[in-house]
């Protein structure tokens, strides 16, 4: 996968939409070329999140696609002893948290800035107590489903790199896509849905710090659907 440094493409078939929005600022370019090489992972081979972290993270959370980075940003801070490995394949949103890290000092964080597909192979089981879900393209044409990023083989990668007790969360404001995810989820041995009252997906998860994208959904007259599944 090409470095998000080197580009607007995106591979045929591959999950996200664009690579690049506005072209960054001086400022932003800058910081991205100093700061985020110290906190892109390796590029091959297997991912070690003692390696990563060190004596820092007593737990690992994956945020898959973490567009701004607000949530992930807002998360490391508040749990300093927890390694966040975040992934964003858009080099506007990755500027955006490698400047949330510089300023709020965290040492908790590391980024992969391409297909999350391809990373997902190289995490190593039962390792995370968390994968985060939030708010990805919901490719809503028919045609276009399939490169949702809820899929039987991605759903099978989420569950083995989870430890038992772990938990997968989703959240969309495309109603299709919510049932989308839950008739994955049901065939996946492994994953269990949380839910046991409708709050459990009306209602945000406690001390949910809110997107631009769900901001924006919530202007546009959108219900924003929260998902819980536990490694079982």
């Amino acid at each position: 996968m090409p470095a998000a440094s080197d580009g607007a493409t995106r591979p045929a078939g591959a999950f996200y939409g664009r690579r690049r929005g506005k072209r960054l600022r001086q400022a932003q370019a800058s910081r991205v070329e100093t700061g985020l090489p110290a906190l892109r992972i390796p590029a091959d081979g297997p991912v070690d999140p003692a390696a990563l972290f060190g004596t820092v993270a007593q737990d690992v959370r994956l945020e898959i696609g973490f567009g701004g980075g607000e949530h992930l940003a807002a998360e490391a801070e508040r749990h300093p002893q927890t390694g966040f490995i975040g992934v964003e394949a858009f080099v506007n949103g990755v500027a955006k948290l490698v400047a949330e890290v510089e300023t709020r000092g965290l040492a908790n964080v590391r980024v992969h800035d391409g297909d999350a597909s391809l990373l997902l192979p190289r995490l190593p089981d039962a390792a995370f107590a968390r994968v985060d879900l939030l708010y990805p393209d919901p490719w809503p044409k028919r045609r276009q489903r399939k490169r949702r990023f809820v899929s039987d083989a991605r759903l099978a990668e989420i569950v083995r790199v989870l430890r038992p007790g772990g938990l997968f969360r989703f959240a969309t404001d495309i109603d299709d896509y919510a049932a989308w995810t839950l008739m994955h989820a049901a065939r996946q041995p492994g994953l269990a849905w949380a839910a046991s009252r409708a709050d459990d997906w009306r209602l945000p998860w406690d001390g949910w710090t809110r997107t631009r994208y769900e901001a924006k959904a919530l202007r546009e007259g959108r219900t924003p659907t929260y998902l819980t599944f536990v490694r079982v």
